[in-house]
Order: C-alpha cells, then structure tokens, then sequence
C-alpha cells in the first residue's frame, strides 16, 4: 500500500516540476516542451490524488472494521472511482 512518505516524495518531485515550468516560461520555452512539463505535473497529481484515496479507503476500511460493520460506507466508493478513472 502507498503510504504518506510516497506522497511527501510526488510533492518535491512536484515542486522540483513546478519550478523547472517557471523557469521554461522565463526563458521562453517552446510550446512543446511547457505541454510536456504541464502533463508531468498532471501525472504527479493524479499520483498523490491516488495515494490519498488509497489511504483514505485502508483507513475507512479499519474504522468499519472496528465499529463492527462489514463493508466501507459510499463515500469511499466513489474516492475509488475517482481514482480508478485517473489510472
């Protein structure tokens, strides 16, 4: 399972992107290579977006468990989905 560790690292990495497309736009980068930061930048997103939802339905799962129910409320349904459709 992801853990909160691996989005620390998305994070720098998309920060470390972040400041590389700053530094393109002053140096009047080509239109090619800002698409191509900009999707890196997607990607790492959807990354963290996926770890959070990961950890969110562990953590939801356990609750569930702990309170004696069975299976994980809606909620964390849908945050599956979300990230399903981001995969």
């Amino acid at each position: 399972m992801a853990s909160l560790k691996d989005v620390e690292q998305v994070a720098d990495d998309l920060s470390a992107l972040v400041d590389q497309l700053r530094g393109e736009i002053k140096n009047n980068a080509s239109f090619d290579k800002l698409v191509t930061l900009a999707d890196e930048i997607s990607e790492h997103a959807d990354q963290a977006a996926g770890t959070f939802s990961t950890v969110n339905e562990a953590l939801m799962s356990r609750l569930s468990e702990l309170k004696g129910g069975s299976s994980s409320s809606g909620g964390s349904t849908s945050g599956s989905a979300r990230a399903k459709a981001r995969s």
